[in-house]
């Protein structure tokens, strides 16, 4: 008997032939109470009700300097370059991400622990997690390229086998964030709503998403009916600050023209109860520097 023959049925069905619809959510946003974190209880209604919340400050001036110097060293290191967990710009080459950088940079690593956002992740899942993914997002200045609307949990449903969206990201910004660099955008309420998305996955597609996502993308009706439901945010804001964010709100960025450059550092935990299984729309499971499969959960 395999895994497939006994799983439950699939409640977010995407990467279908033709006709695709919109789903309402059937998990919550926020599993945990006021009790089990440092979130009090106005910020994890707002967090229930947008599907994330920010907060400023969260690293100090000296953190940000500190971890901005990594992430130099860590794009200007050439053997790593040749990792496969190194994604490079399409036009350019210049680095766009380092995947399971959590694991590659010690420093990165400790933050997977950090009480500050550790606990904020358990808090809003209702339960003990462990790393998902892990990345840092390089968006330089004038030739940074954005990336299109999407929610992440469609592809880590599809692709990664993830059962339901109980998943939270942290993303923690190492450069000050404009309205105008390229900042995340993203529709306050859409995780409420499952998109499905049109197309069969290819094999391997996970090599050329990683680039420019061309399947596991919602049609442009899709986005224009979700953004004229929910409208759209942007997260701006001076380095180390942070967005949390659900697995499955609406989001994306557009190109950095500016000279200013924006990176950040994002780190994905799932909850413990909701490991992954086979995909649920493609042929194998993507590498596990993309969507891991070691569950045991983090502790301080």
């Amino acid at each position: 008997m395999t895994i497939t023959d006994i799983r439950v049925e699939d409640s977010y069905p995407t990467r279908i032939p033709d006709d695709a619809r919109s789903i309402p959510r059937q998990d919550p946003t926020v599993w945990g109470r006021e009790d089990d974190g440092p979130m009090d209880a106005a910020t994890l209604a707002a967090h229930d009700e947008r599907g994330f919340s920010t907060v400023e400050g969260l690293l100090s001036p000296a953190e940000v300097q500190h971890y901005w110097q990594e992430l130099v060293r860590l794009s200007s290191d050439e053997e790593l370059k040749a990792d496969e967990r190194v994604i490079t710009e399409k036009k350019h080459g210049e680095v766009r991400s380092i995947f399971e950088v959590h694991t590659i940079s010690e420093l990165i690593g400790v933050l997977t622990t950090d009480p500050r956002i550790l606990d904020r992740a358990r808090q809003i899942l209702g339960s003990d997690v462990y790393i998902h993914q892990s990345r840092v997002n390089y968006m330089p200045g004038f030739t940074g390229s954005g990336f299109y609307w999407h929610s992440d949990f469609e592809t880590w449903h599809a692709e990664d086998g993830m059962p339901r969206p109980r998943a939270v990201s942290c993303s923690i910004a190492l450069s000050d964030n404009y309205p105008f660099n390229g900042g995340l955008m993203v529709m306050p309420g859409s995780q409420r709503t499952f998109v499905q998305c049109v197309g069969e996955t290819p094999d391997n597609h996970y090599r050329a998403s990683l680039k420019e996502q061309r399947f596991g993308v919602p049609s442009e009706d899709d986005v224009s009916s979700l953004a004229a439901e929910c409208g759209i945010d942007q997260f701006t804001g001076s380095a180390g600050s942070a967005l949390f964010f659900d697995s499955n709100v609406m989001h994306g960025s557009g190109n950095n023209i500016t000279p200013y450059p924006r990176s950040n550092i994002f780190l994905v935990f799932n909850s413990v109860e909701n490991t992954l299984e086979e995909p649920f729309a493609a042929g194998r499971p993507r590498p596990g520097f993309i969507g891991s499969r070691e569950f045991a959960p983090l502790s301080r």
